[in-house]
């Protein structure tokens, strides 16, 4: 995990355009290009173009796992350390939406707040807006973002949703999924999925009661991964920590810089790559078609609809059938 911290402080002459001074590390426009690209700005466009051929070079580490296990105060414990070792971070904390504003309720940055005046830390909160998968529709292009101003590592927090927080996968150089004493019911973990995509499995608040018992199962869950989900159990670490001490912590960025400095074959990280544009494709035509249907005439999508429900149309013919009005009435 090299160290390529971006120049902070007294910022250098600045440049002309939003593009270079992100470019060059200023704070102010990282902040001002991740609200350019969250709110799909005429300007998003050409600054997403522009970084491409700057990105890859941060190392991007996922935390997930189900509600209650403490990430944020782990993530939290975890910049700590990562700053002692020099390494400059953003973190994408992906929030639940308020029902009223749609926005993010800052939980996230409240703990994280002590970091506030280090210029090498650098916290953005998202709201999820209702998304599945644990991550928010943008999360992808503000990773880019932080990515290109010169972030060592950018940590990408989910928001906690359980069974269908897995899209973190596909984003993420190194995987941590964090579970908390007493699992409760074994077969409930296994159904959540994520155990599947775990590159390393913390016990957080080791210092209660089952921590030990809670260790020994998920090495024993991890017996039952197959050589289709990647690394085998023996390569996949399980970690006791207590994030409120800092117990442990030292040993889980130890964990990912391991991992991180297991190098991928030319054709891995091309079919990663591949992946994770894939991803952002969906995401985007997804959008769109969304944007599109509330503008379609409602007459028309209202008369689909009454179509399925009495059986004449089946979900994906109607599914069909809409991408044609859509295309249609803009000229598609």
């Amino acid at each position: 995990m090299a160290n390529r911290s971006p120049k902070h402080g007294v910022d250098p002459p600045r440049p002309d355009t939003l593009l270079q001074r992100l470019l060059a590390g200023e704070t102010i426009a990282l902040a001002k290009s991740i609200t350019a690209v969250e709110n799909d700005t005429d300007q998003a466009a050409a600054l997403l173009a522009g970084i491409q051929p700057h990105l890859g070079r941060a190392l991007v580490l996922g935390f997930t796992g189900p509600p209650g296990v403490g990430k944020s105060t782990l993530v939290n414990a975890l910049i700590v350390e990562l700053r002692r070792r020099q390494r400059s971070v953003g973190v994408i904390a992906v929030d639940p939406s308020s029902p009223l504003t749609g926005g993010a309720i800052l939980g996230d940055r409240i703990r994280m707040g002590e970091h506030t005046g280090d210029p090498g830390v650098f916290v953005r909160s998202l709201a999820a807006r209702g998304h599945l998968g644990g991550l928010s529709p943008t999360a992808a292009r503000v990773m880019d973002v932080m990515d290109a101003a010169g972030r060592d590592v950018v940590v990408v927090e989910t928001v906690g949703t359980g069974q269908s927080e897995v899209e973190i996968a596909e984003i993420a150089d190194v995987r941590v999924v964090v579970c908390a004493p007493g699992l409760g019911d074994d077969v409930q973990a296994i159904k959540a999925g994520i155990l599947e995509i775990a590159d390393i499995l913390v016990v957080n608040k080791a210092d209660l009661p089952l921590a030990a018992r809670t260790v020994s199962q998920l090495q024993g869950m991890l017996s039952l991964r197959t050589a289709a989900h990647g690394t085998g159990a023996a390569a996949v670490p399980v970690l006791s920590i207590t994030a409120t001490s800092g117990l442990g912590i030292p040993a889980l960025a130890d964990a990912v810089e391991a991992h991180a400095g297991v190098a991928l074959t030319g054709h891995e990280r091309a079919a990663r790559a591949l992946r994770r544009v894939r991803r952002l494709l969906a995401d985007a035509t997804a959008q769109r078609v969304r944007r599109l249907l509330h503008e379609a005439g409602g007459d028309t999508v209202d008369d689909l609809c009454t179509r399925v429900q009495r059986g004449e149309l089946g979900i994906d013919a109607a599914a069909a059938r809409l991408l044609q009005i859509l295309q249609s009435e803009n000229g598609n």
